[in-house]
């Protein structure tokens, strides 16, 4: 977060004491109580009724409020109304390596911290590399300097494990390759790395075969690519996952602050941004992903049908077809969250919403 933020930003995270009291059954577990479990472990630091708002630096399960909506939808139309120039954006989409790779050269790995939390909110990384499991093997897309596999390489007990690393940076794989981690695991044939695009349609990773892999890390990835690419890229996914395997997501959230603050010329289409530095993010709704992972529409009976009868084009009753049993080797969802924070810059009294969106799919049989 920069050290300043614009006046008219300032203006609409003022601080307010107007909260919307969370489930009743988590109220017990605050202020610092244990970690939730249903179905992910965001926390547990609840907003209520009456509580200080600059009592803590972060609140959890914070809806935004009506004020801060109401600016965030004035900051889109005037993103929209200033786009990338038609010549910046062909720069910008069509060699996207070239922007991730200037960014890992001028940040090495010191500029990024591990991601410990992982094991915490997906349980599946720890029953994975537990020194009971069974073989398992990670595929993580998108692994940047590896700041995701080396903690889960530095936990794992389990003597059949292995976790391969993607990222279409060569200047990232170069440097987790450099790492003395990799080079001690990668002799032990537990790690390896290799410079791979998920959108290439068709393709898998380099020595990861087809329906081999128990589960595939997306942290932050997905938003990396265009619209026309997500097809691909989930195809690709569900090529290398096992029967059963899982896809471990999580990605930034519509409306979060960093998509209210993007300025004039960073607007590349509807929620695709990018970033000063050249590289790309797209904000994602939760039902959005799902229709993207699982290729599925939700479709709700209206009013209408209610009243009529409709039908939908093959004669079947709306309201059924979500019930259908799902193609042998599509994606279902088994969790899908949005994870809403609250920032308090106490010293400053401003509030900063944050949401990131966060999924588990899973391959069917």
């Amino acid at each position: 977060m920069p050290s300043k933020l614009p006046t008219e930003i300032l203006a609409a995270l003022t601080i307010s004491p107007t909260t919307t009291p969370p489930p009743d059954a988590a109220k017990a577990s605050k202020p610092d109580g244990p970690k939730r479990s249903d179905p992910f472990q965001f926390g547990s630091r609840f907003l209520e009724e009456g509580d200080d708002p600059m009592a803590f630096n972060a609140w959890d399960h914070v809806d935004v409020d009506d004020e801060y909506m109401q600016f965030a939808y004035s900051q889109l139309e005037k993103q929209r109304e200033k786009p990338v120039t038609e010549f910046d954006k062909q720069r910008f989409m069509s060699n996207p390596a070239k922007w991730w790779d200037a960014f890992y050269k001028n940040n090495q790995e010191n500029f990024f911290k591990d991601r410990k939390w992982l094991a915490q909110e997906f349980p599946i990384l720890a029953s994975l590399t537990s020194s009971t499991s069974a073989p398992a093997r990670i595929v993580e897309l998108g692994c940047g300097a590896g700041n995701t596999m080396f903690p889960i390489l530095s936990q794992n007990q389990n003597p059949e494990f292995h976790i391969h690393g993607c990222d279409y940076s060569a200047q990232a794989i170069s440097i987790v390759k450099s790492q003395p981690l990799y080079l001690k695991h990668n002799l032990k044939g537990t790690v390896a790395a290799s410079v791979y695009d998920l959108s290439e349609p068709n393709t898998l990773p380099e020595g990861i075969e087809e329906g081999s892999v128990d589960a595939v890390l997306m942290v932050f990835v997905f938003s990396a690519l265009a619209p026309e690419q997500w097809g691909p890229a989930v195809d690709n996914v569900k090529r290398m996952l096992k029967p059963g395997g899982k896809v471990l997501l999580r990605d930034y959230g519509r409306h979060d602050l960093a998509q209210v603050r993007f300025k004039s010329a960073r607007y590349l289409e509807e929620n695709f941004y990018v970033r000063g530095d050249g590289t790309r993010v797209y904000f994602f709704e939760e039902e959005e992903l799902e229709r993207i992972f699982t290729g599925k529409e939700k479709v709700e009976k209206g009013p209408d049908a209610e009243r009529d009868g409709s039908e939908n084009s093959k004669g079947e009753d709306s309201s059924q077809k979500e019930e259908e049993t799902p193609e042998s080797g599509s994606l279902v969802v088994k969790h899908m969250a949005m994870d809403k924070r609250m920032l308090v810059n106490r010293k400053r009294q401003i509030k900063m919403y944050r949401r990131w969106v966060q999924a588990v799919f899973e391959k069917t049989p």
